[in-house]
């Protein structure tokens, strides 16, 4: 095979990669909007629970329980929408993507989170000085307790869907949910609590429990989102998946510095310097980092990855050493 032959089936290989990558992200995206439209499903359905859980036994703390599902309806659909910014290609304003769109929809999902918490702990706090018997206990507890199973089933596939597609929006709304079930079972415990003790303050002091532990969340979502967009390095093991790519290029006298990440919504930016001996071609080093570059994307997909050829020869080469960011 010609020289020329080779080239034009070495770029027919990476146009393919690249093809393929892009397809995936683009499925990738789909595939998060629809577990969101799972998540909507849910949220509707608990409301209907919970508010007729609180309505059935008058309980503060059931209608704490019923507020934050409430929000994590709005949060679900602010997700639904960010997430569809999130699927749009790279334009001449946005020349990177907007894969950042997912750490604004978990900032809007903490600050609702907070919101709620906030309108509970007032409705639990008034509560608190005038306590109110409760009705209809075991039949309220049931609907509650139906609701928190449909949140515990959608969380569990939320979560599970965020580590495969790398969503941080899929994330957050699985655990706001998880949140929400362990809310919803000491609303429960505290209510039976209450049945049994006739002890009515124990009502308005548990959704101030439950107050406290959706601020907790709503801080905790706030800080993953200021990280994403602070724009945090990849996580370690996927650190290391590029590391190894690198260490089959060091064997042949190759050197690499400056590298630098950052992960944005589901894409990753990757950036290096790579340094080869002065004596080769521009045509040649072109050749190395066209295939670098390919190698790293088959091991992480959904990947942009910049590199920079250097000569190994030159002093001014090894200048940006302290750029590295690989520990």
């Amino acid at each position: 095979m010609t020289d020329h032959a080779t080239k034009q089936a070495e770029e027919e290989v990476i146009g393919e990669v690249l093809e393929e990558e892009a397809t995936a992200g683009h499925l990738a995206m789909r595939s998060a909007r629809s577990y969101i439209l799972l998540s909507i499903a849910a949220a509707v359905a608990t409301i209907a629970l919970k508010t007729g859980a609180w309505l059935l036994t008058g309980s503060v703390g059931l209608l704490s329980d019923a507020a934050e599902s409430v929000i994590n309806l709005a949060a679900a659909g602010v997700a639904f929408w960010l997430l569809t910014v999130a699927a749009r290609p790279p334009d001449e304003e946005h020349a990177y993507g907007h894969s950042k769109a997912e750490y604004f929809s978990s900032g809007v999902e903490s600050t609702l989170i907070l919101v709620a918490a906030a309108g509970i702990a007032w409705a639990a706090w008034g509560r608190l000085f005038s306590p109110q018997p409760l009705e209809n206990v075991g039949v309220g507890l049931t609907v509650s307790a139906v609701a928190s199973a449909i949140n515990g089933g959608v969380a569990f596939v939320l979560l599970r869907a965020g580590r495969r597609l790398h969503s941080i929006t899929l994330k957050a709304d699985g655990q706001h949910l998880l949140t929400d079930v362990w809310t919803s079972a000491g609303v429960i415990v505290g209510v039976i609590l209450v049945s049994l003790t006739g002890w009515l303050v124990l009502d308005p002091i548990i959704a101030l429990l439950v107050a406290a532990n959706i601020v907790w969340t709503g801080v905790r979502l706030l800080n993953d989102s200021a990280h994403g967009l602070l724009d945090t390095a990849i996580p370690a093991d996927d650190m290391h998946k590029v590391s190894e790519v690198l260490a089959q290029y060091n064997k042949n006298g190759i050197d690499f510095h400056a590298l630098r990440t950052r992960q944005a919504g589901q894409r990753r930016f990757i950036s290096l310097h790579v340094l080869v001996p002065g004596t080769w071609s521009v045509h040649d080093g072109h050749e190395l980092c066209e295939k670098l570059e390919r190698d790293i994307i088959a091991r992480l997909p959904r990947s942009t990855v910049f590199t920079h050829l250097e000569s190994l020869d030159d002093p001014r080469s090894w200048d940006d050493q302290e750029l590295d960011r690989t520990t």
